[in-house]
């Protein structure tokens, strides 16, 4: 297998690791029950719980993807595929724990966020810890938001869209992602709206 170097990426910022301390951590590997055990901790309705049911049967059905990157050794038993931090959904970076904020100070989020963002989502691991929008957006009807948030208040939007831009039977990684997705952000913008600066997630 052949590696690609890259020269410059500042490994002092994107190498920093921080202690495991979750509140959850998933076994490793990847089954029905593992996929199963996502959806209640995210208290998915029954129609999501279905859809990651199908998506990892369409996962076990298909061959790796022939291009980009050779990923025949990768082994889905030695990898947990939730892991939950120790920290709630905030509204407030001031709410966010230390350890989660000194991350995303160190890759700049917050101070991108105050210059240049309609709003923004930070995820930290397998959950969202951090989601904003700007007031003038929510009183126009844009809709920016933790999945898990959408799924909840938003059933009917989520069901129209959710894997629909790429079908999960797009490729074995599509499929790996319906199956065990967590976090993420929805973003809907009304017919007629125009949203003028970024949304950033």
């Amino acid at each position: 297998m052949s590696k690609t170097q890259v020269d410059d990426i500042d490994r002092n910022i994107y190498d920093i690791k921080n202690k495991d301390d979750y509140e959850f951590k998933m076994k490793k590997g990847l089954n029905r029950e593992i996929v199963e055990e996502i959806s209640a901790k995210k208290n998915d309705p029954d129609w999501m719980r279905e859809i990651r049911l199908k998506a990892l049967e369409t996962y076990e059905k298909l061959e790796l993807p022939t291009w980009g990157p050779d990923l025949s050794e990768l082994k889905m038993e030695e990898i947990a595929t939730y892991v939950k931090p120790k920290s709630k959904l905030n509204s407030s970076w001031d709410d966010v724990p230390e350890d989660i904020k000194k991350t995303f100070d160190n890759l700049g989020i917050p101070e991108a966020e105050k210059k240049s963002l309609a709003g923004v989502g930070a995820q930290y691991d397998s959950e969202v810890v951090y989601h904003s929008i700007k007031e003038d957006l929510l009183k126009q009807g844009v809709i920016y938001t933790d999945m898990e948030t959408a799924v909840r208040e938003y059933p009917d939007l989520v069901r129209e869209h959710f894997m629909k831009c790429v079908p999960i039977n797009d490729h074995k990684f599509v499929a790996l992602h319906a199956a065990v997705w967590s976090g993420g952000s929805f973003v809907y913008v009304p017919k007629g709206v125009k949203v003028d600066i970024p949304l950033q997630s």
